[in-house]
């Protein structure tokens, strides 16, 4: 039985982790996440969802601010598994399993290498993704390729949607390569460096829509911020949330708010869009209709 340290953090890693857990060829001895931490308004702290697993399944957990520097305890590990653990490992760490440290990334590296890169492939209208498997390095998702599986980015996929469309196949690919790759295999393949893209950390404020774009751009930019940080905008001296939108044909001054009989549409560079539902600062959300009627009669 291969025994896993496993580093994750966020949701889409709790669900790579049930499913290591759930094949009788491995078995989970630690699990490394982010600290708790205070969310929203109230600043309650807020445990991981790769933790809350954890502790469900009384796996041991380590929570470090930070792994600079940081002794890590001889757990025997024969391989560490990382996926969306959003802290920097250092080689010391990565080597601290018999048979390195294997990365589940979500994009096609050398592609989007970074913190977001389900993110940025939809805000660049990207048509196809997936999901990488490779050895880990020293530097950001540099490490030779284990394996890949692509998967198509629908028009209307959101965040939320591509990724939860992601994940079964992710899992799969991830179950069947640790295999592989213990048993000899599979031979990395070295990344071509010269064709990586980088992707940021996003803030709330990328979420500001510029309307000098064109309605396709901001709709990109609605889908791959669905979750967090969102988008909004300004009307009347008051921060907008648009919680759903589509682009359609139609010329509009960009930034322009027109009421049509009972719907909403914005202007932007090329086309417009439709805003179906919206949320004023400090008040609850509203659709078109009943913004129309108290804002723009």
């Amino acid at each position: 039985m291969t025994k896993i340290v496993f580093f994750g953090t966020q949701q889409f890693g709790k669900e790579i982790l049930e499913s290591l857990m759930s094949d009788s060829a491995f078995e989970v001895i630690a699990v490394f996440t982010q600290p708790d931490k205070p969310v929203g308004r109230k600043q309650e702290i807020q445990m991981s969802p790769v933790k809350l697993l954890a502790q469900e399944k009384n796996i041991p957990i380590f929570q470090p601010d930070s792994l600079k520097n940081y002794e890590i305890p001889n757990l025997g590990a024969d391989l560490n598994i990382v996926c969306q653990y959003g802290l920097i490992i250092p080689q010391t760490v990565l080597d601290s399993a018999k048979h390195g440290s294997i990365n589940i990334h979500t994009s096609l590296l050398p592609r989007y290498r970074g913190a977001s890169p389900i993110q940025s492939a939809i805000l660049n209208g990207e048509k196809e993704t997936g999901t990488t498997i490779m050895l880990m390095d020293s530097k950001m998702d540099h490490g030779p390729i284990l394996a890949q599986e692509k998967i198509t980015i629908n028009q209307d996929d959101n965040y939320l949607t591509l990724s939860e469309k992601m994940l079964p196949p992710a899992c799969t690919l991830l179950n069947r390569t640790i295999k592989e790759y213990l048993s000899g295999k599979i031979k990395p393949q070295e990344q071509n460096h010269e064709e990586k893209t980088l992707c940021k950390m996003f803030n709330r404020e990328d979420g500001q829509i510029d309307f000098t774009k064109s309605a396709q751009d901001i709709y990109n930019q609605f889908r791959g911020f669905y979750v967090w940080p969102g988008i909004f905008t300004f009307f009347e001296n008051k921060r907008i949330k648009l919680l759903n939108i589509k682009p359609v044909e139609k010329k509009l001054q960009p930034g322009k708010f027109v009421a049509e009989n009972g719907r909403l549409f914005v202007g932007c560079a090329v086309n417009s869009i439709e805003v179906f539902e919206l949320q004023i600062e400090g008040k609850k959300p509203m659709d078109a209709k009943a913004f129309i009627n108290g804002y723009l009669k």
